[in-house]
């Protein structure tokens, strides 16, 4: 008999200092700093029971005292404590940095994604957010890779070219990933998408993860966009600047924020990178992309599967 672990945010044993999101069955791709685990806007996270892959610390080193001693009154409680998160084998899950990790199935919960996001993992026309309980149609032309330097989901254009300010680095002309907001974040799409944009022209054109200026920096930047959209369903924001690089074309960037279709509808933000120039993806597919966008298992695309859009 396995005792399954419920859906939440646990310490990504892969990623020290960082949270990762235990969807009940695998881990995700959501990952966020470990700090940020209590914030007003995201009423849909729950407090993390015991963190899959680990002990609870010194409350688990005194529950394992309490065996060996013999301590019978509190016995169920302890063997329900030492059960938690593991299978038959005794073993219990461990973070990793991707998200394919096989783990003991869950029984689900109120947090619990959507029964049909596993169906449409595998389609290559589809990128799914489980977390998140929607869809993004994948262009011609593009991929979901399986793993990324920064663990967040994403899907990008196929080919890599060496970055115009790093030739030992790769870059794609196109990227887009979702992700959830870090605590102390604003309470509204609008106030989150402007707060958002920032970094993610950081992200896209100042530097990588690791602090490598790979297009030359960003010398300036100008707002083209800033307006309410409908996102599958739900009012949403979305900012869009345009940057100019110390090297290369530049690009666009623009953070789309709307509420999540699950859960008490904590927010969503979507990130679009597209290097400028010929090279670039058209601008109007951010466009595109964001009005194909649609509730896991919606009943008139079937969540998007097999809607793979034209860049």
């Amino acid at each position: 008999m396995s005792y399954p672990t419920p859906p939440g945010w646990y310490p990504d044993t892969a990623a020290p200092g960082n949270e990762r999101w235990w969807d009940g069955t695998a881990w995700t791709a959501h990952a966020r700093p470990y700090a940020a685990a209590a914030q007003g806007f995201d009423a849909a996270r729950t407090a993390s029971p015991a963190v899959p892959g680990r002990g609870s610390g010194g409350g688990s080193g005194r529950i394992i005292a309490l065996v060996v001693a013999g301590a019978v009154v509190v016995g169920a409680a302890v063997t329900g404590a030492v059960l938690l998160g593991r299978d038959d084998d005794g073993k219990r899950p461990q973070a990793r940095s991707g998200s394919s990790a096989q783990v003991p199935a869950a029984t689900g919960g109120d947090d619990s994604p959507s029964p049909d996001a596993s169906s449409d993992d595998g389609d290559p026309t589809v990128l799914v957010d489980q977390l998140n309980g929607i869809t993004l149609p994948i262009p011609d032309g593009w991929e979901k890779p399986d793993t990324t330097v920064e663990q967040v989901l994403t899907m990008r254009t196929t080919g890599s070219y060496s970055c115009p300010g790093s030739s030992a680095d790769f870059c794609y002309h196109g990227t887009v990933t979702t992700r959830t907001p870090n605590g102390g974040d604003a309470d509204s799409a609008e106030k989150l998408a402007k707060a958002d944009i920032a970094a993610a022209a950081k992200a896209a054109y100042e530097e990588n993860p690791v602090g490598t200026r790979v297009h030359g920096g960003i010398i300036s930047h100008q707002q083209i966009a800033a307006a309410s959209v409908s996102v599958a369903g739900r009012t949403g924001y979305l900012v869009r600047w345009r940057v100019v690089t110390g090297k290369g074309p530049g690009g666009y960037v623009q953070s789309l924020v709307f509420p999540s279709t699950v859960g008490s509808e904590s927010p969503v933000v979507v990130r679009y990178a597209f290097d400028a120039g010929p090279d670039g993806p058209p601008l109007s597919l951010m466009d595109t992309l964001t009005k194909g966008i649609r509730p896991i298992g919606d009943s008139e695309t079937s969540g998007g599967v097999g809607s793979s859009v034209a860049p």
